[in-house]
């Protein structure tokens, strides 16, 4: 038995380390990778942390809060879901913005120039039933 699971774990790792070459309508496809700075990313802010947060303006005003994190189709640039208005959850709004609009200062996330009232008059926003 033992012979068994160790082969199973050879064969495993074995498939594992063969580099795989993918054929997508018979053409071969190649992937460009780019080298980041992980110590600098690991001092970032990850999503799981910022969906759920605050979000104040440059007075420390609380102008939102981020209900969601959306990478478009496109896969370029992420977009922000934040919910404005309302009073503990009864009448509040989703409206979109990029992210690109948010700054973190202090750990804290900023969207500077905003006003609760600027953000109430945007455009709702309605998530897809995918």
């Amino acid at each position: 038995m033992r012979f068994m699971l160790s082969a199973a774990a050879i064969a495993t790792a074995t498939a594992l380390a063969t580099p795989m070459f993918v054929l997508a309508q018979g053409t071969p496809q190649t992937v460009q990778l780019t080298k980041v700075d992980v110590v600098k990313m690991a001092t970032g802010f990850r999503a799981s942390k910022v969906i759920g947060s605050s979000v104040v303006n440059e007075a420390d005003d609380t102008v939102g809060k981020v209900d969601d994190i959306i990478i478009a189709e496109s896969g370029k640039s992420p977009y922000v879901v934040l919910s404005v208005g309302g009073f503990l959850g009864i009448g509040e709004k989703l409206v979109v913005l990029p992210y690109e609009q948010l700054k973190t200062m202090d750990r804290k996330i900023v969207m500077p120039g905003a006003t609760k009232d600027a953000l109430k008059d945007l455009p709702s926003f309605k998530y897809a039933s995918n």
